[in-house]
């Protein structure tokens, strides 16, 4: 439960960063932006592999970059389930989508899959 909490928090600060910074991006509340979160973890867990699976030969065609597109994608779903959220276009979504992703890489750098902050300690002998 501690890892998922701490899981919610970073796609949140994520998701209030790339408010901060993209043009087109608005998130009206705090409220807004935890339930946010919330949906795009779950839209990330449930739809996305799917999409994933359907557009492979475009994903594979692209080397990848076509993985931007469906994270803006899961973005944009995610805005259009809630009012207080807003993407002005698909430069927006790719934008936010590429900000909530950095966040989320740098911080899993720090946080081990159980939530907990991890330091590896190496012992020369």
């Amino acid at each position: 439960m501690p890892g998922f909490i701490i899981r919610l928090l970073i796609t949140a600060a994520g998701l209030w960063l790339a408010a901060a910074i993209v043009p087109g991006m608005e998130i009206n509340s705090a409220g807004t932006l935890f339930l946010a979160a919330i949906l795009l973890g779950l839209v990330n867990a449930i739809i996305r592999p799917i999409v994933f699976v359907l557009t492979l030969p475009f994903s594979i065609i692209t080397l990848g970059f076509f993985i931007l597109v469906i994270n803006a994608a899961m973005l944009g779903l995610v805005a259009a389930m809630l009012d207080d959220f807003a993407l002005s276009g698909f430069l927006s979504a790719l934008m936010g989508s590429i900000i909530v992703g950095l966040v989320s890489w740098w911080a899993s750098w720090y946080i081990g899959p159980d939530g907990k902050f991890e330091v590896l300690i190496i012992n020369k002998r």
